[in-house]
């Protein structure tokens, strides 16, 4: 049986594996975050060799992993620490229960815009209202993209 969890192999944790998830293309963008995600393939660093010239790689392999979820919440967007953790573990949350529908890639949730005041209710619903509709669009993506073009007539 299959659970909805959040593994350590489902995280992005170092600036090399943001990078290109975050030059990725952007899936969607609502008023508060921006959901940005790698290709269908990893893209592969070129080795360097001993003079500090770039090698031939072999050409980039599938991701093994399954998705992976990496995020950016700024000070300068949420300046009270509890807001910030509050989105973040929001995000985590809705990203665990879809984790297994999402395509094999890695995925970037930034956030974008200030947070107003508020309540931390409120924002814990108007974070998880958007963070669904950008998961729900990212697999819709997927499923668009596995579907063949109907014929014109």
């Amino acid at each position: 049986m299959l659970t909805a969890s959040f593994p350590k192999t489902a995280r992005l944790r170092s600036p090399a594996e943001f990078a290109p998830a975050l030059k990725g293309r952007r899936l969607a963008k609502g008023a508060l975050f921006v959901l940005s995600a790698t290709s269908l393939h990893a893209p592969a660093a070129s080795p360097v060799d001993a003079s500090g010239s770039a090698v031939d790689a072999p050409p980039a392999a599938p991701i093994a992993h399954g998705a992976r979820l990496g995020l950016v919440i700024g000070k300068r967007n949420a300046p009270l620490s509890v807001s910030r953790n509050t989105l973040r573990r929001v995000l985590r949350e809705a990203f665990r229960h879809v984790r297994l529908q999402l395509p094999p890639r890695d995925y970037v949730v930034r956030l974008h815009s200030r947070i107003a005041q508020g309540s931390l209710t409120s924002l814990k619903q108007l974070a998880r209202a958007e963070a669904d509709a950008h998961f729900a669009r990212a697999i819709r993506q997927r499923d668009d993209s596995v579907r063949p073009a109907r014929p014109r007539t």
